[in-house]
């Protein structure tokens, strides 16, 4: 999830334990351990672009990890600290910090390597988006509360909220993941995996992402109080050879072609506008759109050696902010088709 959220649920961790005299201190060095995992972004390289994809979410993110890291962070905060704490207690403050980093990566979509080095297996269980206010801004509130009025209590009820709205999510994952069942059932499909995922910063508006006859089909499940939803596109499955039959098989292109269908669980496509980009399906501005927000481009004339691009398409109109708005409240959904 974004900084803000990982420094303030590690905050809360941290100052939950902690006594009145220390709770100012936990607030600061449960944030920092908090946020700390998300260095690895730093390990990337000018001529290989997906180096960063391998390294992010994964060993700084792993539970075998944690104490580790939280040691690291112990060795950079205790000169700070000294004063107030011994270094273990030092460490101690940090791993709770530093273990909750992991696991609220692993809610999103994204996917975090929770059991590295046993497996690369990318953990993602769909319960809350990269970003939403609502998670964030009243455990943000409950953990300075804590800090300021010293009351270790306000930083626990800050970790019950949190626990709640993933909770929350959950349910409605299973709500979303139900209504497309019906949607998908409806059109006489057969998919070979489906896979609902929170709509950007809210809980109510999910994608629904499914594979059926080579195609990848989106659309997006509003989950209020009543079920509805908005039709949304396909596309053809992105297929190497057929795609682009030139590409060597042996040639570095092709296999950071592999890299990035490991990252993105084989969510692939071309680019609805730009044939030579493979996208990430799983991630656009809009639930029921095909537009990927990023993906890889693939050179049509490049040495043996040389290494894909990667492509970023994160630019959001007010057109698209306003008919994400526009969904979310609902306006000109589709009532869910009756289930047969």
């Amino acid at each position: 999830m974004d900084p803000l959220s990982q420094a303030a649920i590690g905050a809360a961790a941290s100052q939950s334990s902690s006594s009145a005299a220390a709770i100012r201190h936990a607030l600061w060095i449960g944030a920092f351990a908090g946020m700390a995992p998300d260095l690895d972004v730093l390990i990337r390289s000018d001529q290989d672009p997906l180096l960063f994809l391998e390294y992010h979410r994964q060993f700084t993110h792993s539970l075998l990890f944690i104490p580790l890291g939280a040691l690291i962070c112990a060795v950079v905060f205790y000169p700070v600290a000294k004063k107030t704490f011994s270094f273990k207690k030092v460490w101690w403050i940090a791993m709770l910090g530093y273990a909750t980093h992991g696991l609220l990566d692993a809610c999103t979509t994204y996917g975090t390597q929770l059991l590295w080095p046993l497996t690369d297996t990318r953990f993602a269980w769909h319960n809350v988006s990269v970003i939403d206010p609502l998670f964030t801004l009243p455990l943000v509130g409950l953990v300075v509360a804590s800090a300021i009025r010293r009351r270790a209590r306000l930083a626990l009820w800050g970790l019950c909220w949190a626990v709640l709205y993933l909770s929350l999510g959950m349910v409605q994952h299973y709500r979303a993941l139900g209504a497309a069942e019906v949607i998908v059932a409806n059109r006489g499909h057969d998919p070979v995996r489906l896979e609902v995922k929170p709509g950007f910063a809210n809980l109510l508006l999910w994608k629904a992402i499914y594979e059926y006859d080579e195609r990848y089909f989106v659309d997006a499940v509003r989950v209020g109080i009543s079920t509805s939803y908005f039709p949304g596109e396909s596309i053809a499955k992105f297929e190497v050879s057929k795609d682009f039959p030139s590409l060597h098989a042996d040639s570095q292109q092709a296999r950071d072609i592999s890299r990035f269908r490991w990252f993105s669980d084989d969510w692939l496509a071309l680019d609805s506008q730009d044939n030579s980009v493979v996208v990430d399906m799983r991630y656009s501005q809009l639930p029921n759109a095909i537009k990927g927000l990023w993906g890889i481009r693939i050179r049509t004339d490049p040495s043996p050696d040389a290494h894909i691009e990667w492509v970023a398409q994160r630019e959001t109109s007010a057109t698209e902010v306003n008919a994400l708005w526009q969904q979310i409240k609902g306006v000109g959904a589709k009532p869910l088709p009756a289930r047969e």
